[in-house]
């Protein structure tokens, strides 16, 4: 493939640029395709017209030269119209199937990442099957559906029973307590202060134990 500004060593090369200075050069071949044309309309003879008269002499009403040069040009330049069209074709396919190619790898990296992250993440020994409107849970964003792998100083290494959390939260009253879940795949962090609100308990939420 013939590309210009020297970016004929491969197709990672290939840039938006190079085509549009191959659009630009189509550009220029059409308007001196144009040009010879308009030398034709002007003498009369098209590019198909006779150039002798009908005894078979050359005509003297037309510029022989200027219409065998002419015919000879536009005859030229639409071949090389032709494989400039195949090369923007050619370029445009290759740039194309590079972004898919680019676009398909970003999205398995990202799926991979994802995976790592989720790998990474401690199992859940708890979680949350209720949340009442207005209680200290939902204000600190709690959700039906987080797994527990953080409570306080309860975490998946030392849960025995939810007795743990009670406790903890008995003793942190009005006090903040970090709370991490696992939501959607993904590892979230809160502020949760155990305090009297209108509800019962502390909290305001259901908590229950994941089975191992």
């Amino acid at each position: 493939m013939k590309m210009t500004g020297g970016n004929s060593s491969g197709d990672s090369e290939i840039t938006m640029d190079d085509v549009t200075l191959l659009i630009k050069k189509k550009d220029e071949i059409e308007e001196q395709i144009k040009a010879y044309y308009d030398v034709l309309e002007d003498q009369g003879v098209g590019v198909e017209g006779p150039l002798v008269d009908g005894e078979g002499f050359p005509r003297a009403d037309i510029n022989l030269y200027q219409i065998r040069t002419a015919r000879h040009n536009i005859s030229c330049l639409q071949n090389d119209h032709k494989a400039i069209m195949a090369d923007i074709e050619e370029a445009l396919h290759k740039l194309h199937a590079r972004e898919k190619a680019k676009r398909e790898q970003d999205e398995m990296e990202a799926q991979e990442e994802a995976m790592e992250r989720q790998v990474a993440l401690p199992r859940p020994f708890a979680r949350v099957d209720a949340v009442t409107e207005g209680s200290p849970a939902s204000g600190a964003g709690l959700r039906v559906g987080d797994e527990v792998i953080e409570f306080g100083s309860v975490n998946t290494e030392n849960f025995q029973n939810l007795q743990n959390i009670a406790s903890v939260v008995q003793h942190s009253e009005g006090k903040p307590l970090r709370v991490s879940v696992i939501r959607a795949g993904q590892k979230a962090q809160m502020s949760l202060t155990p305090q009297r609100w209108a509800g019962r308990g502390l909290l305001g939420c259901n908590i229950v134990p994941v089975q191992r």
